[in-house]
């Protein structure tokens, strides 16, 4: 147990230069992963519906099979539980990410908020708060929500296909 905590600690602090890539890119991994779990735990309600939103993000985020997509969240979902802030996730991925990366992983975030039908306002909080940690513009950060409601009332349309 105490390697796992401190594989868990190892994988928060940023990476030496030089580092071991694949490792930085797991850490980028759970970093982002623990992002969309954020979302997902920041109402009081829990819907099948957002966990499944967090997995087909990590999916198509990351290219992952569906068992590695669900162990990614589960680490994500323990370290979220101990974790006592956002930058020193937010800050790995501002470095990692561009601009279109960014507002990629904002949409997702807002399929997992959306996933239940209903926004509460500590999902709206985490959710600006990621994106003003991530410097994206509030304008894009709009756009995003727009583009995913957009979606979501395309989907539930009677007639859409999917």
């Amino acid at each position: 147990m105490l390697k796992t905590l401190k594989d868990l600690f190892d994988n928060l602090l940023p990476p030496a230069p030089g580092s071991d890539p694949q490792a930085t890119e797991h850490a980028l991994q759970l970093a982002t992963a623990v992002m969309l779990v954020e979302v997902m735990r920041a109402d009081t309600s829990f819907h099948a519906g957002e966990r499944e939103a967090v997995l087909a993000a990590l999916r198509d985020k990351f290219a992952l099979a569906a068992d590695e997509a669900q162990r990614l969240a589960e680490l994500a979902e323990t370290t979220a539980r101990q974790s006592t802030d956002l930058f020193s996730f937010t800050s790995r991925i501002d470095a990692a990410f561009e601009m279109p990366q960014k507002l990629r992983m904002i949409e997702h975030m807002w399929r997992v908020a959306l996933a239940d039908g209903h926004l509460s306002a500590h999902e709206r909080h985490v959710l600006w708060r990621v994106a003003d940690l991530l410097h994206v513009p509030q304008g894009a950060y709009v756009h995003a929500r727009m583009r995913v409601e957009q979606e979501q009332q395309q989907l539930a349309a009677p007639g859409a296909t999917g």
